[in-house]
């Protein structure tokens, strides 16, 4: 049962508020309603996505994101088949509201309830790429656990994460999956061989500790065109036809998938002058920044750019990239569309979104 109210949001509110309320919610979209619930505009990830990357302010009011004609249908007009025609010709859409003659919201349909209790799935994104995987570095952030048993192989319920990642990316239909592996190789490969899947894997073993960007050097001549590239820890979900398709357009050499993040600070923040006079204090200040989620889309020429058997990280390559004027650019995800199992706290918290995102894929 859907609760409408948390699809709501008030004119007038912050970006920012709609930012934490889209976070919140299945289908990536809220609707902008008056004091009556009155529709007003809608507003999805994307909407606040392109904000952003104009450099825009997340307190700005909504009315500078808001898409002003959203898709509703009233109860005098509204059908299950006209609502899934609609479904089907706008392929993001993922909830209609529906109105009274007024304009005040009463309902709202997702592509499953018109359906009817069919048995009927939308088609997934679909990407004829490869993707790469970093799976052999020693999982510092994770010892002791880590000193028995490789990152990659942490449990997440039934599977690993490693095979969670890999099943992610199978249901996008990615070419073929490349493991670069180091750390633990051997148990890792065995693992995976002894396990029937539906991947077409491809081993890639460096023989020292290169870095995070080192080691994509074995992929030269594997590859051939635009690759996605991963850890072996983390799962962002987006949709990855539309940044893929981003990339090519700016023809970006790298695009890297950013997720927003909110800190609240859990004290009173002092600002003060020279000599100490105190001017004003922060209660518990929030900040919203933007940061690297460790997945991205690179195009195989970046490989040029790698040393041979030289220590690399992915920032040193990014600020090459840089440093000859070609386009980095950034795709930012939703909070709670990327996960890190990277440290201990962070685990626990990962467990059911990653279960999640395996039951969806």
């Amino acid at each position: 049962m859907k609760n409408i109210n948390e699809y709501l949001i008030k004119e007038n509110s912050r970006t920012i508020d709609a930012l934490k309320q889209l976070d919140a919610v299945h289908c990536k979209i809220i609707f902008v309603v008056d004091d009556n619930k009155k529709l007003v505009g809608s507003i999805s990830d994307g909407d606040i996505r392109r904000h952003i990357l104009k450099a825009k302010s997340l307190d700005d009011d909504i009315s500078c994101v808001q898409n002003n004609d959203p898709k509703y249908f009233t109860k005098s007009n509204f059908s299950s088949q006209k609502c899934m025609r609609t479904f089907e010709e706008m392929k993001t859409l993922r909830i209609i509201p529906i109105t009274d003659e007024n304009g005040v919201i009463e309902d709202l349909m997702t592509y499953e309830d018109c359906c009817e209790g069919k048995d009927v799935v939308r088609a997934n994104t679909k990407i004829d790429i490869p993707v790469v995987i970093m799976a052999g570095g020693k999982g510092t952030r994770l010892r002791p656990f880590t000193d028995i048993l490789p990152k990659p192989l942490i449990p997440i319920g039934e599977k690993t994460v490693l095979e969670s990642i890999l099943d992610h990316f199978h249901s996008l239909s990615t070419r073929e999956q490349f493991l670069i592996l180091n750390y633990k190789a051997n148990m890792i490969e065995a693992y995976l061989d002894d396990n029937p899947s539906r991947y077409n894997l491809k081993y890639l073993r460096e023989e020292e500790f290169l870095g995070t960007a080192g080691s994509l050097k074995l992929l030269t001549g594997k590859v051939d065109d635009t690759f996605i590239l991963s850890n072996c820890d983390i799962i962002v979900k987006a949709n990855y036809e539309e940044v893929l398709n981003l990339h090519k357009e700016k023809k970006a050499k790298l695009t890297i998938l950013s997720a927003i993040k909110h800190y609240k600070i859990p004290y009173g923040v002092v600002e003060f002058a020279d000599g100490g006079a105190v001017k004003e204090i922060s209660e518990k200040p929030e900040y919203t920044v933007t940061i690297n989620t460790g997945v991205y889309i690179l195009d195989q020429s970046c490989l040029d750019l790698i040393p041979d058997g030289k220590r690399f990280d992915m920032p040193d390559l990014i600020d090459e990239l840089l440093k000859r004027d070609e386009l980095v650019l950034t795709y930012p995800v939703n909070e709670k569309d990327y996960a890190d199992i990277g440290q201990w706290d962070e685990y626990r918290k990962s467990l059911k979104y990653f279960e999640s995102v395996v039951s969806e894929s």
